[in-house]
Protein backbone atom coordinates (compact mmCIF):
# COMPACT_ATOMS: atom_id res chain seq x y z
CA UNK A 1 0.00 0.00 0.00
CA UNK A 2 1.32 2.70 -1.39
CA UNK A 3 -0.28 6.65 -0.25
CA UNK A 4 0.40 9.97 -1.21
CA UNK A 5 -0.44 13.25 1.14
CA UNK A 6 -0.03 16.82 -0.63
CA UNK A 7 0.86 19.37 1.78
CA UNK A 8 3.08 19.05 4.49
CA UNK A 9 1.41 20.97 6.57
CA UNK A 10 0.11 20.27 10.36
CA UNK A 11 -2.70 18.22 8.82
CA UNK A 12 -0.82 16.43 6.11
CA UNK A 13 2.09 16.07 8.44
CA UNK A 14 -0.12 14.63 11.23
CA UNK A 15 -2.15 12.34 8.57
CA UNK A 16 0.95 10.96 7.73
CA UNK A 17 1.87 10.02 11.27
CA UNK A 18 -0.93 8.63 12.22
CA UNK A 19 -0.98 6.29 8.63
CA UNK A 20 3.01 5.33 9.97
CA UNK A 21 2.18 4.85 13.33
CA UNK A 22 -0.91 2.24 12.69
CA UNK A 23 1.51 0.56 10.48
CA UNK A 24 -0.63 -0.36 7.34
CA UNK A 25 1.07 1.05 4.53
CA UNK A 26 4.14 0.28 3.19
CA UNK A 27 4.86 3.89 2.19
CA UNK A 28 3.68 7.63 2.25
CA UNK A 29 4.69 9.99 0.01
CA UNK A 30 4.99 13.86 1.22
CA UNK A 31 4.48 16.53 -1.42
CA UNK A 32 4.67 20.13 -0.85
CA UNK A 33 5.71 23.24 -3.11
CA UNK A 34 7.46 24.97 -0.23
CA UNK A 35 11.50 23.85 -1.04
CA UNK A 36 12.76 21.19 1.38
CA UNK A 37 9.54 21.92 3.50
CA UNK A 38 8.07 17.90 3.03
CA UNK A 39 11.80 16.63 3.09
CA UNK A 40 12.06 17.93 6.27
CA UNK A 41 8.91 16.60 7.59
CA UNK A 42 9.63 13.21 6.46
CA UNK A 43 13.02 13.47 8.12
CA UNK A 44 11.57 13.97 11.50
CA UNK A 45 8.79 11.71 11.33
CA UNK A 46 11.28 8.46 10.16
CA UNK A 47 13.28 9.72 13.32
CA UNK A 48 10.43 8.76 15.31
CA UNK A 49 10.29 5.20 13.55
CA UNK A 50 12.47 3.35 16.50
CA UNK A 51 10.61 5.06 18.92
CA UNK A 52 6.81 4.68 17.78
CA UNK A 53 7.79 0.95 16.55
CA UNK A 54 6.85 1.18 12.40
CA UNK A 55 8.22 0.12 9.65
CA UNK A 56 6.37 2.66 7.51
CA UNK A 57 9.02 4.25 4.86
CA UNK A 58 8.13 8.27 4.52
CA UNK A 59 9.72 10.42 1.92
CA UNK A 60 8.77 14.03 1.27
CA UNK A 61 9.27 15.68 -1.77
CA UNK A 62 8.98 19.36 -3.56
CA UNK A 63 6.50 19.56 -6.06
CA UNK A 64 7.43 16.26 -8.00
CA UNK A 65 4.25 14.71 -8.39
CA UNK A 66 6.87 11.39 -10.34
CA UNK A 67 7.07 10.26 -6.98
CA UNK A 68 3.77 9.47 -6.24
CA UNK A 69 3.45 7.09 -8.84
CA UNK A 70 1.56 4.13 -8.08
CA UNK A 71 -0.35 5.01 -5.21
CA UNK A 72 -3.03 3.16 -4.23
CA UNK A 73 -4.40 6.40 -2.07
CA UNK A 74 -4.09 9.94 -2.41
CA UNK A 75 -4.73 12.73 0.55
CA UNK A 76 -5.16 16.08 -0.87
CA UNK A 77 -4.77 18.61 2.00
CA UNK A 78 -2.93 21.34 0.62
CA UNK A 79 -4.44 24.78 0.60
CA UNK A 80 -4.48 27.96 2.57
CA UNK A 81 -5.90 27.00 6.01
CA UNK A 82 -9.05 28.89 8.32
CA UNK A 83 -7.81 32.11 10.20
CA UNK A 84 -9.81 33.10 12.69
CA UNK A 85 -13.18 34.72 11.90
CA UNK A 86 -12.94 33.19 7.92
CA UNK A 87 -15.68 30.68 6.94
CA UNK A 88 -14.61 27.57 4.78
CA UNK A 89 -16.61 28.88 2.28
CA UNK A 90 -14.66 32.15 2.05
CA UNK A 91 -11.54 29.88 1.01
CA UNK A 92 -12.82 28.54 -2.38
CA UNK A 93 -11.29 30.66 -4.56
CA UNK A 94 -7.56 29.69 -3.65
CA UNK A 95 -8.26 26.61 -2.81
CA UNK A 96 -10.54 25.51 -6.17
CA UNK A 97 -7.61 26.21 -8.01
CA UNK A 98 -4.87 24.31 -6.28
CA UNK A 99 -7.22 20.94 -5.83
CA UNK A 100 -7.76 21.41 -9.67
CA UNK A 101 -4.19 20.79 -10.41
CA UNK A 102 -3.17 18.42 -7.38
CA UNK A 103 -5.86 16.08 -8.71
CA UNK A 104 -5.07 16.12 -12.30
CA UNK A 105 -1.31 15.92 -11.52
CA UNK A 106 -1.94 12.79 -9.14
CA UNK A 107 -3.99 11.03 -11.82
CA UNK A 108 -1.08 11.45 -14.72
CA UNK A 109 1.16 9.13 -12.63
CA UNK A 110 -1.40 6.61 -10.30
CA UNK A 111 -4.36 6.78 -12.78
CA UNK A 112 -6.25 4.12 -10.55
CA UNK A 113 -6.08 6.58 -7.50
CA UNK A 114 -8.36 6.93 -4.57
CA UNK A 115 -8.34 10.55 -3.82
CA UNK A 116 -9.31 11.34 -0.57
CA UNK A 117 -10.39 15.60 -0.43
CA UNK A 118 -9.60 17.24 2.88
CA UNK A 119 -9.00 21.12 1.59
CA UNK A 120 -12.14 23.21 2.31
CA UNK A 121 -14.61 23.95 1.32
CA UNK A 122 -14.50 20.46 1.44
CA UNK A 123 -17.93 19.42 -0.23
CA UNK A 124 -17.22 21.76 -3.05
CA UNK A 125 -13.69 21.00 -3.50
CA UNK A 126 -14.66 16.97 -3.60
CA UNK A 127 -16.86 17.95 -6.46
CA UNK A 128 -14.41 20.02 -8.13
CA UNK A 129 -12.23 16.65 -7.91
CA UNK A 130 -14.95 14.91 -9.51
CA UNK A 131 -15.57 17.40 -12.48
CA UNK A 132 -11.80 18.24 -12.77
CA UNK A 133 -10.82 14.47 -13.40
CA UNK A 134 -13.81 12.59 -14.62
CA UNK A 135 -13.22 9.37 -12.24
CA UNK A 136 -15.58 6.74 -11.15
CA UNK A 137 -17.76 8.76 -7.98
CA UNK A 138 -16.29 5.70 -5.74
CA UNK A 139 -12.59 6.96 -6.04
CA UNK A 140 -13.32 10.39 -4.65
CA UNK A 141 -14.07 10.89 -1.47
CA UNK A 142 -14.52 13.68 0.47
CA UNK A 143 -13.34 13.56 4.74
CA UNK A 144 -15.37 15.75 6.78
CA UNK A 145 -18.20 13.52 8.17
CA UNK A 146 -15.57 11.29 9.89
CA UNK A 147 -13.73 14.36 11.74
CA UNK A 148 -17.36 16.10 12.27
CA UNK A 149 -18.68 12.53 14.21
CA UNK A 150 -15.47 12.61 16.17
CA UNK A 151 -16.04 16.00 17.42
CA UNK A 152 -19.99 14.65 17.96
CA UNK A 153 -18.77 11.70 20.19
CA UNK A 154 -16.19 13.73 22.00
CA UNK A 155 -19.25 15.93 22.87
CA UNK A 156 -21.44 13.03 23.28
CA UNK A 157 -19.00 11.49 25.97
CA UNK A 158 -18.87 15.20 27.80
CA UNK A 159 -22.36 15.43 28.16
CA UNK A 160 -22.50 11.91 29.67
CA UNK A 161 -19.54 11.51 31.41
CA UNK A 162 -18.63 8.41 30.07
CA UNK A 163 -15.35 6.93 28.10
CA UNK A 164 -15.50 8.16 23.87
CA UNK A 165 -15.60 4.60 23.29
CA UNK A 166 -18.76 4.08 25.06
CA UNK A 167 -20.48 6.37 22.42
CA UNK A 168 -22.13 5.84 19.09
CA UNK A 169 -22.69 8.84 16.85
CA UNK A 170 -22.83 10.10 13.27
CA UNK A 171 -22.67 13.78 11.30
CA UNK A 172 -23.86 13.86 8.11
CA UNK A 173 -24.34 16.73 5.65
CA UNK A 174 -22.24 19.59 4.22
CA UNK A 175 -19.09 20.03 6.08
CA UNK A 176 -19.89 23.70 7.64
CA UNK A 177 -20.62 25.29 10.70
CA UNK A 178 -24.33 26.00 9.33
CA UNK A 179 -24.02 22.38 7.28
CA UNK A 180 -23.99 19.98 9.56
CA UNK A 181 -26.46 17.43 10.41
CA UNK A 182 -25.35 15.85 13.82
CA UNK A 183 -27.96 12.70 14.09
CA UNK A 184 -29.29 13.11 18.01
CA UNK A 185 -31.80 10.93 17.62
CA UNK A 186 -29.81 8.03 16.69
CA UNK A 187 -27.33 8.62 18.82
CA UNK A 188 -26.12 5.54 21.69
CA UNK A 189 -24.45 4.82 24.99
CA UNK A 190 -23.62 1.18 24.07
CA UNK A 191 -26.79 0.71 22.33
CA UNK A 192 -28.86 2.65 24.68
CA UNK A 193 -30.09 6.01 22.83
CA UNK A 194 -28.76 9.13 24.00
CA UNK A 195 -32.29 10.77 25.38
CA UNK A 196 -32.19 8.12 28.10
CA UNK A 197 -29.62 9.94 29.73
CA UNK A 198 -29.61 13.78 28.95
CA UNK A 199 -32.17 16.14 28.65
CA UNK A 200 -33.82 17.49 25.45
CA UNK A 201 -31.73 20.50 26.22
CA UNK A 202 -28.78 19.03 26.75
CA UNK A 203 -28.95 17.37 23.56
CA UNK A 204 -29.10 20.34 21.67
CA UNK A 205 -26.39 21.75 23.43
CA UNK A 206 -24.43 18.89 22.04
CA UNK A 207 -25.51 19.75 18.71
CA UNK A 208 -25.10 23.15 18.49
CA UNK A 209 -21.09 22.57 20.27
CA UNK A 210 -20.89 19.73 17.23
CA UNK A 211 -21.33 22.60 14.77
CA UNK A 212 -19.07 25.00 16.07
CA UNK A 213 -16.23 22.19 16.70
CA UNK A 214 -13.62 23.36 13.73
CA UNK A 215 -14.53 27.23 14.37
CA UNK A 216 -14.22 26.84 18.26
CA UNK A 217 -10.67 25.68 17.50
CA UNK A 218 -9.87 27.96 15.24
CA UNK A 219 -10.79 30.35 17.50
CA UNK A 220 -8.85 29.08 20.52
CA UNK A 221 -5.86 28.12 18.06
CA UNK A 222 -5.58 30.73 15.54
CA UNK A 223 -5.72 28.46 13.10
CA UNK A 224 -7.26 25.38 11.68
CA UNK A 225 -7.13 22.12 14.12
CA UNK A 226 -4.81 19.43 13.08
CA UNK A 227 -4.46 16.01 15.31
CA UNK A 228 -8.43 15.17 14.69
CA UNK A 229 -8.63 15.74 11.21
CA UNK A 230 -5.00 14.04 10.48
CA UNK A 231 -6.32 11.22 12.65
CA UNK A 232 -9.92 11.47 10.99
CA UNK A 233 -8.21 10.80 7.36
CA UNK A 234 -5.46 8.23 8.36
CA UNK A 235 -8.51 5.87 9.47
CA UNK A 236 -10.42 6.71 5.95
CA UNK A 237 -6.68 5.35 4.48
CA UNK A 238 -6.97 2.65 6.57
CA UNK A 239 -10.18 1.08 5.58
CA UNK A 240 -9.48 1.55 2.06
CA UNK A 241 -6.08 -0.25 2.56
CA UNK A 242 -6.90 -3.13 4.53
CA UNK A 243 -10.08 -3.66 2.52
CA UNK A 244 -12.24 -3.36 5.98
CA UNK A 245 -15.87 -2.21 4.65
CA UNK A 246 -16.14 0.23 7.46
CA UNK A 247 -18.73 2.71 7.27
CA UNK A 248 -17.47 5.90 7.76
CA UNK A 249 -19.91 9.61 6.83
CA UNK A 250 -17.76 10.54 3.74
CA UNK A 251 -18.60 13.74 1.13
CA UNK A 252 -19.43 11.46 -1.92
CA UNK A 253 -21.47 12.81 -5.11
CA UNK A 254 -25.34 11.56 -5.52
CA UNK A 255 -27.16 10.80 -7.89
CA UNK A 256 -30.43 10.18 -6.36
CA UNK A 257 -29.56 8.62 -3.16
CA UNK A 258 -31.44 10.84 -0.63
CA UNK A 259 -33.30 12.68 -3.24
CA UNK A 260 -30.28 14.62 -4.17
CA UNK A 261 -28.48 14.81 -7.35
CA UNK A 262 -25.59 16.40 -9.29
CA UNK A 263 -23.53 17.65 -5.38
CA UNK A 264 -21.37 16.30 -2.85
CA UNK A 265 -22.51 15.98 0.82
CA UNK A 266 -21.68 13.97 3.63
CA UNK A 267 -23.67 10.46 3.63
CA UNK A 268 -22.94 7.13 5.27
CA UNK A 269 -20.70 5.01 2.95
CA UNK A 270 -19.03 1.80 2.92
CA UNK A 271 -15.31 1.89 2.50
CA UNK A 272 -12.73 -1.19 0.99
CA UNK A 273 -10.46 -1.22 -1.53
CA UNK A 274 -12.43 0.28 -4.43
CA UNK A 275 -13.09 3.63 -2.06
CA UNK A 276 -16.61 4.12 -1.53
CA UNK A 277 -18.40 0.35 -1.94
CA UNK A 278 -21.47 1.48 -1.27
CA UNK A 279 -23.41 5.03 -0.14
CA UNK A 280 -26.22 3.71 2.58
CA UNK A 281 -29.15 5.28 2.54
CA UNK A 282 -30.60 5.21 6.05
CA UNK A 283 -33.64 6.10 7.38
CA UNK A 284 -34.41 9.19 8.11
CA UNK A 285 -36.99 11.44 10.55
CA UNK A 286 -38.68 14.46 8.16
CA UNK A 287 -36.94 16.72 10.31
CA UNK A 288 -33.33 14.98 9.36
CA UNK A 289 -34.40 14.85 5.97
CA UNK A 290 -35.19 18.48 5.78
CA UNK A 291 -31.97 19.71 7.35
CA UNK A 292 -30.19 16.96 4.80
CA UNK A 293 -31.95 19.18 1.78
CA UNK A 294 -31.68 22.75 3.32
CA UNK A 295 -27.82 21.44 3.72
CA UNK A 296 -27.69 20.78 0.37
CA UNK A 297 -28.84 23.66 -1.06
CA UNK A 298 -26.04 25.66 1.09
CA UNK A 299 -23.43 23.06 -0.57
CA UNK A 300 -24.90 23.92 -4.13
CA UNK A 301 -25.02 27.38 -3.45
CA UNK A 302 -20.76 27.07 -2.82
CA UNK A 303 -20.78 25.32 -5.58
CA UNK A 304 -21.71 27.65 -7.85
CA UNK A 305 -19.06 30.04 -7.54
CA UNK A 306 -16.64 27.35 -9.08
CA UNK A 307 -18.14 29.02 -12.34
Amino acid sequence: MKVTVVGAGAVGASCAEYIAIKNFASEVVLVDIKEGFAEGKAMDLMQCASLNGFDTQITGVTNDYSKSADSDVAVITSGIPRKPGMTREELIGINAGIVKTVSENLIKYSPNVVIIVVSNPMDTMAYLAHKATGLPKNRIIGMGGALDSARFKFRLAEALECPSSDVDGMVIGGHSDVGMVPLIGKAARNSVKVSEFLSEERMQEVVEATKVGGATLTKLLGTSAWYAPGAAVSELVKAIALDSKKMFPCSALLEGEYGLSDLSIGVPCILGKNGIEKIVEVELSEEEMAKLHTSAEGVKKTNALLD
